[in-house]
């Protein structure tokens, strides 16, 4: 179309000495170029939102898939989320589950728990599309997992009902589920998970459910160990080494116990074997 109105133009103009004329038709060949150009534009911005809406933060993700939750992508060393434009889970405020180790069940619990009502509705918490809707009899019951346009992953588990389907766009705040008590549950909650490239991050450091709001604009996450600049002072990211000095009677047991660790992880940390004897004052790595 561009090259035919071009030639016709300067047909036009080589029979058409000069003058009035011939002004008339370059400003005339003028404005159907800029046309032509915010129709290519329009086109070009219109792909861009289809590929965007296709695969949401398809810039990070090298794959889609309908299946698998935690495949666990190696992380960036930095990656900055927008918390922008959200809505909470659920109104519900009552944390019954943290995230990390938990001792008495010894394993490590990927979310947050929040107490809901078989009935309640849960709603997703950014833009995007809907990854995976499924059901474990032994572990999430009916869940949900969401893929959003800032890169994160969000789960919603022991739901009593689905309300979306896969590869479904939703948008923040649209109901995705209905509170239950399904799968591997003592009692109707939400289990919440936030996941970057397959790998949970705690939801606490980007969701303050006791006050229904995020922890602000944009969090920055960090692998651990990567250096970084903040004020002008050179830090370090991720949690700080841990220590425990021994006190008389105490065994690795009762100090995995204390601080909610496996004693496997305080063998490896201080290079010990369970044969290994400890003795008070003796300094010991638990984190």
């Amino acid at each position: 179309m561009k090259n035919i109105c071009r030639n016709i133009l300067l047909l036009l103009l080589a029979v058409v000495p000069s003058g009035i004329m011939a002004q008339a038709l370059i400003a005339e060949e003028v404005s159907i170029q800029r046309q032509i150009e915010m129709v290519e534009t329009t086109a070009l911005r219109s792909m861009l939102l289809n590929e965007e809406n296709a695969i949401p933060a398809s810039h990070i993700y090298p794959e889609w898939t309908n299946t698998k939750v935690h495949f666990k992508h190696a992380l960036p060393d930095s990656f900055r989320i927008d918390l922008r434009d959200f809505v909470m889970p659920t109104t519900n405020t009552k944390i019954t589950d943290k995230f990390g180790y938990r001792p008495r069940r010894k394993r490590v619990h990927n979310g947050l728990d929040i107490k809901v009502e078989r009935g309640d509705t849960i709603y997703a918490a950014f833009d995007g599309k809907i990854r995976i809707t499924a059901y474990q009899r032994k572990g999430y019951g009916h869940y949900v997992v969401i893929r959003h346009n800032n890169g994160i992953e969000t789960l919603y588990a022991h739901l009593s009902k689905k309300l979306v389907t896969v590869n479904e766009n939703v948008k923040a705040g649209d109901p995705i589920g209905i509170g239950g008590n399904t799968g591997r549950s003592s009692g109707p909650h939400l289990h919440f998970e936030t996941l970057l490239l397959g790998n949970c991050l705690d939801p606490a450091l980007m969701f303050d459910f006791k006050n229904q709001d995020v922890t602000g604009d944009f969090y920055m996450y960090r692998k651990p160990g990567t250096k970084y600049i903040e004020n002008g002072v050179v830090k370090i990211a991720g949690p700080k080494e841990k220590y425990h000095i021994v006190r008389s009677g105490e065994t690795i047991g009762k100090i995995a116990a204390k601080y909610g660790v496996e004693q496997g992880m305080i063998f490896k940390l201080n290079k010990l074997t369970p044969r290994s004897i400890i003795r008070p004052g003796q300094r010991l790595r638990y984190e």
